[in-house]
């Protein structure tokens, strides 16, 4: 490998590794903030919060190298641009032709992993991430209970708060349930609370020592009930509103492996694939698209040319994602969406850098106000 492209190429892969960390961790902190606000919530376990993170990074993981090649091959051309190491480069018989071999030895290792990683890692970390969230759906209200925190169940129609248990005996102690049923708004406490299993298999969750305030909302009807033991039924309610339905039915598509979506005949599973496949083949196109887009002259600002790449790149995400939906409607055929968005920035990449190797020739005008000038100087002397 000759200087240049050794140059070229740790240049890159220097530039990438900050990128990559950088993202990483910006994706790290918004995840956890989220999923720990679903944990509060009570729509995920407490325990469950760190597994989910780093399955959902692994999903995350083909966009964010993608967009760190990207990012990384701009950033490098740029910088010879700015700094003027490339009229070295020039001066020496180089071109801008000569960084598609190196830019090319550091994206194609990038679109392998991506590949493997969109086809074989990605669904597993769905199915992983699905099998997280059934097991804490089917997991008893009293389950989702944490100690000293305030827990929402059934979509916000119980709200429990307990705290920890002073007898052996007991799974909790003081507890204090909110229950909103369609007619009664229902405040119960109690001193202590457990679960006992029925020999049907039926779980109840049995209070003791307690009160139970019930209210009509809007009306004076109002009951006071003291008990000994009070018994709940535990059930676990699955949404089944239309939006949690498609939310389902989309984790769903993302969990299943490759090879099921191949033997699928469906739209959906076709806009799957054709996601899959995309991303290996964006990053590569990013990768030599930001050659030309790097290529800026030394004398302007800096911001006017990062500005259009980076729209370059969010347009290029954003035609792949509505090529996906398309084909899941059935409005484009999986034949054309494969391939079509690919072609028409690989397109633009070969005319960017035509444009760019292209060398204007001089005005006529100006060739012969020159020879003009220089006939005059000549009388005058």
């Amino acid at each position: 490998m000759s200087l240049f492209k050794r140059s070229v190429v740790s240049e890159i892969l220097s530039h990438a590794g900050v990128v990559f960390s950088t993202l990483l961790v910006v994706w790290l902190s918004v995840l956890l903030v989220r999923l720990l606000g679903e944990a509060a919530a009570g729509s995920i376990g407490a325990d469950v919060v760190l597994g989910l993170a780093a399955f959902s990074s692994i999903t995350a993981l083909p966009v964010i190298l993608s967009v760190s090649l990207f990012i990384a091959v701009l950033t490098t051309v740029t910088r010879n641009f700015r700094e003027s190491e490339m009229v070295v480069w020039f001066a020496s018989g180089l071109s801008l032709r000569d960084w598609v071999s190196p830019v090319l030895r550091c994206a194609l290792p990038f679109a392998g992993l991506i590949a493997l990683l969109t086809l074989v890692a990605s669904p597993w970390s769905y199915q992983q991430i699905e099998e997280y969230r059934q097991r804490y759906e089917q997991r008893s209200d009293l389950s989702k209970v944490t100690v000293g925190q305030f827990i929402e169940t059934q979509g916000g129609a119980r709200v429990f708060f307990a705290e920890a248990p002073t007898r052996p005996e007991d799974e909790l102690g003081r507890v204090v349930a909110r229950v909103l049923d369609p007619e009664w708004l229902s405040v119960v406490t109690a001193e202590s609370a457990r679960v006992t299993t029925q020999e049907n298999g039926d779980r109840f969750l049995v209070l003791s020592d307690g009160h139970r305030y019930d209210l009509k909302p809007g009306q004076q009807e109002f009951r006071l009930l003291d008990f000994e033991r009070y018994g709940v039924r535990l059930e676990s309610s699955v949404e089944t509103s239309p939006e949690a339905l498609r939310e389902l039915a989309t984790r769903k598509i993302k969990a299943r492996p490759t090879t099921q979506l191949l033997a699928d005949g469906t739209d959906e599973a076709r806009s799957q694939i054709m996601w899959r496949i995309a991303l290996p083949l964006a990053a590569l196109n990013l990768a030599l698209l930001a050659i030309p887009l790097g290529a800026v002259n030394p004398r302007l600002g800096r911001s006017g040319d990062i500005v259009i790449a980076g729209l370059v790149g969010l347009l290029y995400m954003n035609l792949i994602n509505l090529s996906r939906g398309w084909i899941g409607n059935g409005q484009l055929p999986f034949s054309i969406g494969l391939w079509l968005v690919h072609a028409i920035f690989a397109g633009l990449m070969v005319y960017m850098l035509w444009r760019k190797l292209r060398v204007k020739p001089p005005r006529r005008r100006s060739v012969a106000a020159g020879e003009a000038a220089g006939q005059a100087s000549r009388n005058e002397s």
